[in-house]
């Protein structure tokens, strides 16, 4: 295996983020993907790293911010995790574990004492993954739609 480093991300790095966000939330217009992207790189209640390769080319990201609740939370404000992503071809080799330690030192240089995320009910790997690394289920919810 390679060594992969972590580092902050910058706006030199947008095209290979929009990237692996595509492959995250694959469903999701790439103008929604795309938006606000310039402003989380310069908001201080938010944060971006890379994992990236010793060739320089990025391999997985975790997007962090600093929220004023959350479910299950005891605290304000809390770090959370809004998007986590490691390529196919370097999963199984604690990436993700790292970047998501980088979030929380990051939220915890802050003062923050609490990290919450979330995931899709029926993303069993993401639900696993969180487990491994200390995280603890506090709620499911279900949300619903109706067109007026």
């Amino acid at each position: 295996m390679s060594e992969i480093s972590i580092r902050r991300a910058s706006h030199e790095d947008i095209p290979e983020w929009l990237r692996m966000r595509r492959a995250l939330w694959s469903t999701s217009p790439i103008e929604d993907l795309r938006w606000a992207m310039d402003e989380t790189l310069s908001d201080p209640k938010q944060a971006v790293f890379f994992a990236v390769r010793e060739d320089g080319s990025p391999c997985g990201f975790v997007e962090t911010g600093m929220r004023s609740y959350g479910e299950g939370c005891e605290t304000s404000p809390v770090g959370y995790i809004e998007g986590w992503y490691v390529d196919d071809d370097v999963r199984n080799q604690g990436i993700g574990k790292r970047l998501v330690q980088t979030a929380e030192d990051w939220a915890r240089s802050l003062g923050m004492v609490e990290m919450a995320s979330d995931t899709w009910l029926d993303n069993e790997g993401s639900i696993a993954a969180h487990v491994r690394m200390g995280y603890f289920e506090v709620e499911r919810l279900v949300h619903f739609v109706k067109k007026l």
